[in-house]
């Protein structure tokens, strides 16, 4: 599977957001960045509730037998919400048009903090905390939209209860 729904579908998507696919993106193109769009979107299946309908090994999160919206409405188990992939075409035409900005290397040994180029000269906030897990946080893109399409079908946070 190349990802979330078609690239036909894609292109009506970004046609009627108005984004302007890049001149010489070919089918080929078009198919490898919907594949890398839904790996993004895939990245959030820990937040997701049910299975993957297929086991571990269906190729994508969904679809997913038992899932819920966050207001309970069930989603049957051969359905792949349209928002998913309207997430999914978000994420593809960010990687189509700068691949790999979705997924940053991070490398925990070294990180620029001042850079200077000829006159010109930009020094970087920098955090403190030098774990790795911090440093993937923090350079981990937030794409509002995206977050904006997928918080239906994440499951919410109960406060836990200490019995004694």
């Amino acid at each position: 599977m190349a990802g979330y729904g078609t690239n036909e579908a894609a292109s009506a998507y970004w046609a009627a957001a108005g984004y302007v696919v890049p001149e010489g993106s070919d089918a080929a193109a078009i198919t490898a960045a919907r594949q890398r769009g839904s790996l993004v979107i895939d990245r959030y299946e820990r937040f997701f509730s049910g299975t993957r309908t297929g086991g571990f090994a269906q190729e994508r999160a969904w679809p997913r037998t038992g899932a819920s919206t966050y207001y309970g409405e069930a989603i049957p188990s051969d359905v792949i919400p349209v928002a998913i992939e309207n997430a999914s075409y978000e994420a593809a035409f960010l990687e189509l048009t700068n691949p790999g900005s979705l997924s940053p290397v991070v490398t925990g040994s070294s990180t620029v903090k001042r850079e200077k180029v000829g006159q010109l000269e930009v020094e970087y906030a920098a955090s403190s905390s030098t774990s790795v897990a911090d440093m993937v946080a923090l350079a981990t893109p937030v794409v509002t939209v995206i977050e904006g399409l997928l918080w239906p079908f994440l499951c919410p946070v109960l406060p836990g209860i200490a019995v004694v």
